[in-house]
């Protein structure tokens, strides 16, 4: 069965239809691949078993019979959630979040929980209470996060598709640093019912596929309004690969974002590879116009800002009262407040609730979090005003190649501005995907995102799907995950 290794969603569906495969034996290949690569990938927490797995999906439907990885900070009814923290060991989820619920109605098979950094903070997957999630393409070096094992998961052939979630670019940057696809959708199109809250304002569940069919095959699915939340946007379901043809739109204009392309900190080989994919899709007959976007420059710190403020709201709920664990030696309340919350999170997440907390405090809240408001919209109005004078937009996703561990253990700036060129996105609310463009010299996968107005999700699949078919980078693969 090699050659169900990297098969994609479509793949696998003609293969299931023509019975040349059983959903169950799918199944079985699928959770012994699990169990022979992902010792070394460190891709999922937890896999599950399979009569489990097969009683809590429907037979029949769009994904039906096709295996699928979950980010473990989105609820799955049954089945333990910790956010890749401590301070949520014992806790076994009561309910699905709407996207788990619809994957469900439509066949998906969903084989376990990802890694990923603690509670979604940070850009390398370090940060998991748990383990550390490795890169397929060198396992020396980290698959980017904060969804890292969703996304490694994916590349290393393990699942065809998987969920992860953004708050500032936590599925495009390790897609973009595994090689594969990685989709932010509008904020409000796919409902964040079930997912646990970093920063209410900027979050959204995302996609990690090989191919952008896969992609909008799995945005049919999760997408349109929800009652259960009421940020989701009043969109009716529909189906995002009606219009995957390989072909641009006529007169199609994109914009290079210059200001983000030419940046400072951009590696010589990442621009260049960027710079081959514009002249790729001028090609195909893209119309190509040079702009700029000023406010992007001040992009990381308003969402460092506004990120750490969110989360110090929305973590404390975990204080060892209803949730996960409890310090058992606590003589007081305070003390076991304290004491749960000392000893439950990890570093990197007490750093962000304490930076939040400073600047949400009275006499601060003026000097940072407003002010980092007032960035974001003019983030938003800069972009909406892009968007009257082009179609798409191209920016990079990451400055450089994925990094080794412990790279910016001393250099904290360095990791946080891992999100330089996707956080803008989050702020502003619109959707973007990251697409694989090229290989570095040392074999290192390098992605570049094309990013859209306010819902325009089916045009940025049909430039991603376009430029993807007249290159051979979605049928690459890393070495050694080939049986």
């Amino acid at each position: 069965m090699t050659t169900l290794a990297f098969a994609t969603i479509s793949e696998l569906k003609k293969k299931l239809e023509k019975k040349e495969i059983s959903a169950e034996e799918l199944l079985s290949y699928t959770i012994e691949r699990f169990n022979k690569h992902d010792k070394l990938v460190g891709s999922a927490l937890e896999v599950f078993d399979k009569d489990s797995i097969l009683v809590k999906s429907k037979n029949k439907g769009t994904l039906a019979g096709i295996p699928g990885l979950i980010k473990d900070n989105i609820t799955q009814e049954g089945r333990a959630l910790t956010c890749a923290s401590r301070i949520l060991e014992g806790f076994t989820a009561t309910y699905d979040a709407t996207a788990i619920d619809r994957l469900k109605d439509e066949g998906a098979l969903l084989v376990g929980r990802a890694n990923m950094d603690e509670f979604a903070m940070g850009s390398s997957t370090e940060t998991s209470a748990f383990m550390k999630t490795r890169n397929p393409w060198d396992t020396n070096r980290v698959p980017g996060g904060s969804s890292g094992g969703s996304i490694a998961a994916v590349a290393a052939g393990l699942v065809p598709w998987a969920l992860g979630s953004e708050t500032g670019g936590s599925v495009r940057q390790p897609a973009a640093l595994c090689g594969i696809v990685g989709l932010k959708p509008t904020y409000g199109l796919v409902s964040r019912y079930g997912l646990v809250a970093y920063g209410s304002s900027l979050d959204q569940i995302g996609i990690a596929t090989r191919t952008v069919h896969d992609a909008a095959s799995v945005l049919s699915v999760i997408a349109g309004q929800d009652i259960k939340d009421s940020s989701t946007l009043p969109v009716e379901k529909k189906d995002y690969t009606q219009k995957l043809d390989g072909k641009l739109p006529e007169k199609l204009v994109i914009g290079i974002v210059d200001n983000a392309v030419n940046a400072e900190n951009m590696d010589a080989e990442v621009k260049a590879l960027i710079e081959q994919a514009i002249k790729q899709l001028e090609s195909l007959g893209a119309i190509i116009k040079r702009i700029s976007i000023p406010s992007m420059d001040y992009s990381a710190a308003a969402y460092f800002i506004i990120s750490r403020a969110e989360a110090a709201s929305n973590l404390a709920r975990f204080d060892g009262v209803r949730y996960g664990a409890r310090d058992k030696s606590a003589q007081t309340l305070a003390q076991m407040y304290t004491e749960t919350r000392r000893n439950g999170f990890g570093s990197e997440v007490k750093s962000r609730i304490l930076i939040g907390n400073y600047v949400l405090s009275a006499g601060h809240a003026g000097a940072y979090y407003e002010k980092a408001r007032n960035v974001q919209r003019m983030i938003r109005h800069e972009f909406i005003q892009a968007f009257k004078d082009v179609d798409v937009l191209v920016m990079p996703t990451q400055p450089a190649s994925a990094f080794t561990f412990g790279a910016f253990d001393v250099d904290k700036l360095q990791m946080d501005l891992q999100d330089y060129f996707t956080c803008p996105i989050n702020l502003a609310g619109i959707p973007a995907i990251s697409i694989p463009c090229g290989f570095t010299k040392q074999n290192l996968p390098i992605g570049f995102q094309l990013v859209g107005p306010h819902l325009s999700e089916e045009l940025l699949c049909q430039v991603a799907h376009a430029y993807e078919v007249s290159q051979p980078w979605a049928g690459m693969h890393p070495k050694g995950f080939e049986e």
